[in-house]
């Protein structure tokens, strides 16, 4: 690793190679990290991690799943019920009988056994179409759930994205730092030097001092805030990702998205807005199934029986001892409602209003959404110009330290100036930093509610 005290003192202080010294420093500090980094982790490879381990989406996938298993099966709302019974009943009876001739018939232990068996098949011919709207409605809720699959999905990579970013942005906001530690440690060199030569103060060189370890306090704040934003990304990716790991060094974006692009259709691509449409046609398909209440049902009927009875005695002469029964029937029965106390009225509109609620708030939804557009949008713009604005101010900011700094090196300005440089410097860091940040924010924002985040 690089000493940054003889960095500075193998260097002639004039102000053009001040300035490159300050300059080299942010440079060189990337090259480092980088060098160091065995494990890089790119914003692509957190993405990739967390689709296949996060547990929202593996959630809704799982939802999803049962929605898939009802859809594979919804035909069978157009088959016949068959049911098959079978039994057998063992008796062993005591029987007594007197007649009016005196006479008595009771012998013991009367055994008989009775078997029997059915098939019975039921069959739905005709219901008011329900079950040609139950078959739908099951395939529109399949296809809801594939809609929240990808709303998840797509949360999760705009989360992910501004979390990975958000380490980028505090990466770049620690160098920085270290960048200011740097000119403090120089300062505090200087002050020492020139109060060693009776042409400074004491309590100049304790305010550097004072001053760097604010600035080292600074960074040990920072790497605990770095580490904490790791392990949320961690969390987001099912704990899935290495335990050390680096993040690249540059916040890239988008500069070219246009308005008109993203807003047009996009209430064929929002996943909001799709996941409220689809839930509108679901409750209509609910009220046609309420409407077919109102229609007679028709089935077709038909059984098959078989029954054998064995007696060992009888008491009765005409008694048989064996009896078989078998045969076979078939029939239609129609179920007419007429009375049911207004259920499927009270369905119906219950119903009905439920469908004017999801229509009115999809309306309210969509009014929002395109209203949050237009001002991501605006953010966006403003961000773009903001960061070519701190992009100049950057380079203004660090000459002027370098030259501060050479002043105080001669002597012909306080520590107070330098100090106010410093501050500068650092607050354009910030803004810099912070337009970065905030640009590729306000770009993913824009892709999410479009829906193209993923494809």
């Amino acid at each position: 690793m690089f000493d940054l005290k003889k960095l500075f003192n193998k260097h002639i202080y004039s102000k053009m190679k001040v300035y490159q010294i300050i300059s080299t420093i942010f440079v060189l500090f990337s090259i480092s990290t980088n060098t160091f980094s065995q494990n890089l982790l790119t914003h692509q490879d957190a993405i990739a991690t967390a689709l296949n381990h996060n547990y929202g989406i593996l959630l809704s996938k799982n939802d999803s799943v049962a929605g898939a298993i009802d859809r594979t099966f919804a035909s069978g709302a157009f088959l016949p019920r068959l049911n098959a019974t079978i039994g057998n009943t063992w008796n062993n009876n005591n029987q007594k009988q007197e007649f009016s001739d005196g006479t008595e018939r009771g012998p013991n232990n009367v055994r008989s056994s009775n078997f029997a068996a059915s098939l019975n098949l039921n069959w739905t011919l005709f219901d008011g179409m329900k079950m040609f709207t139950t078959k739908e409605k099951i395939e529109e809720i399949w296809k809801l759930g594939e809609l929240r699959i990808k709303d998840e999905v797509v949360n999760t990579v705009a989360e992910v994205t501004a979390i990975y970013y958000n380490i980028v942005r505090q990466k770049q906001q620690l160098k920085a730092i270290e960048e200011q530690m740097a000119i403090s440690e120089e300062r505090v060199k200087v002050a020492d030097r020139k109060l060693s030569t009776g042409l400074g103060s004491k309590p100049e060189l304790l305010q550097a001092k004072v001053d760097l370890n604010a600035q080292k306090a600074n960074q040990l704040q920072q790497q605990t805030l770095i580490s904490q934003l790791k392990e949320q990304l961690n969390q987001l990716a099912g704990m899935q990702l290495q335990e050390v790991f680096e993040v690249v060094d540059e916040i890239p974006f988008n500069p070219d998205l246009q308005l008109g692009n993203i807003a047009d259709n996009i209430s064929n691509s929002n996943p909001s807005l799709l996941l409220a449409e689809k839930n509108i046609g679901i409750a209509q398909l609910t009220l046609e199934e309420y409407e077919a209440d109102r229609y007679p049902t028709v089935s077709f009927n038909s059984a098959y029986n078989f029954s054998k009875n064995n007696n060992k005695t009888v008491v009765n002469p005409f008694q048989p001892l064996n009896s078989r029964n078998n045969g076979f029937n078939f029939g239609l029965t129609a179920n007419v409602p007429i009375l049911n106390n207004k259920i499927v009225r009270r369905n119906m509109a219950q119903s009905t209003l439920n469908i004017e609620f999801l229509k009115l708030s999809y309306a309210d939804q969509h009014a929002a959404i395109s209203a949050d557009l237009r001002n991501v949008f605006r953010d966006y713009e403003y961000q773009k110009l903001a960061l070519q604005l701190e992009e100049e101010n950057i380079e203004l900011a660090k000459e002027n330290v370098a030259i501060a700094l050479e002043r105080f090196r001669q002597g012909v300005s306080t520590y107070l100036e330098l100090r106010e440089a410093q501050k500068s410097l650092e607050d354009a860091y910030n803004r810099l930093i912070a337009a970065r940040y905030n640009t590729k924010i306000a770009e993913t924002e824009l892709l999410r509610m479009r829906g193209d985040l993923v494809n």
